[in-house]
């Protein structure tokens, strides 16, 4: 099969679209919706990238949204995170409305955290250094016993600690981004794309990495994923965006069984 273009791919993703009802949005949120977006419109400045998106997850549930370039994946990440601009609609955890949080306010209180899509980390700090920054909102007392914590349950960074960051590989360094975002014990993890700019084998250690956070620490997982199959093989609930909208919703083995989805995103 020839290559589409990137814009091809947008343009045939507009068939993707179906209605997906309320109901259906939240019956796929199990046992209830613990984070739930409702009419969502937000963008930067003046300009608007999300038009009215509706989302909910559960607890200890991963969600991950799919799409074209330019779709707005991102941009949903923000929006809960408090860096975009919120237009209108409601971002509600646990039964809290936190649209207008500031971003201090979703980590310290909310319990939300952010793994940027990539290079978030301090390069000449130490890994230790780096995971205390982690916790820069907590005294330093707690903060050190917050990222002795992580330590203890990565093998990998500990025996590193003391090294700078900069000498990590792609997939270490990434592992520290994710691990630095535990400091705080959010109950949700917001993740920009795990696997950008990684070997294979790294990539499996990070989803590792997140498939423990999610099935033994309890942990909500909203993911923007570019390896399309990769996230939804790991995701329960899968998002389709196209233009900004909710294009098409299911589990994610539904999605990875759709000859659409496979068509344009998964290489099929």
């Amino acid at each position: 099969m020839s290559a589409i273009s990137v814009d091809e791919v947008a343009r045939q993703a507009e068939s993707l679209r179906t209605e997906a009802s309320p109901g259906r949005l939240q019956a796929l949120a199990r046992p209830q919706p613990f984070l739930t977006i409702e009419g969502l419109r937000a963008g930067y400045g003046a300009m608007e990238i999300v038009h009215g998106l509706d989302l909910h997850v559960g607890r200890s549930q991963s969600l991950c949204l799919i799409g074209p370039n330019g779709a707005g994946k991102s941009t949903v990440l923000h929006s809960i995170f408090g860096f975009a601009r919120i237009l209108e609609g409601r971002i509600i955890l646990d039964g809290t409305d936190i649209t207008r949080f500031s971003p201090q306010d979703k980590l310290k209180n909310a319990g939300i955290a952010y793994v940027l899509q990539d290079k978030s980390i301090f390069p000449q700090m130490t890994v230790e250094e780096n995971l205390l920054m982690g916790g820069h909102l907590l005294g330093a007392a707690q903060a050190r016993r917050a990222a002795e914590r992580i330590l203890d349950s990565q093998p990998r960074l500990a025996a590193r600690r003391r090294h700078a960051a900069r000498v990590l590989s792609g997939g270490e360094r990434r592992l520290l981004e994710v691990s630095r975002a535990l400091v705080m014990e959010p109950a949700v993890l917001l993740v920009d794309e795990p696997s950008i700019g990684l070997e294979p084998r790294y990539i499996d250690m990070v989803f590792e990495l997140l498939a423990r956070l999610q099935y033994e620490d309890g942990k909500t997982i909203l993911m923007v994923e570019q390896n399309a199959k990769k996230g939804l093989e790991f995701a329960d609930i899968g998002y389709v965006l196209v233009s900004g909208e909710l294009a098409l919703a299911g589990t994610g083995r539904e999605l990875l069984a759709n000859p659409k989805v496979e068509r344009l995103f998964l290489g099929g």
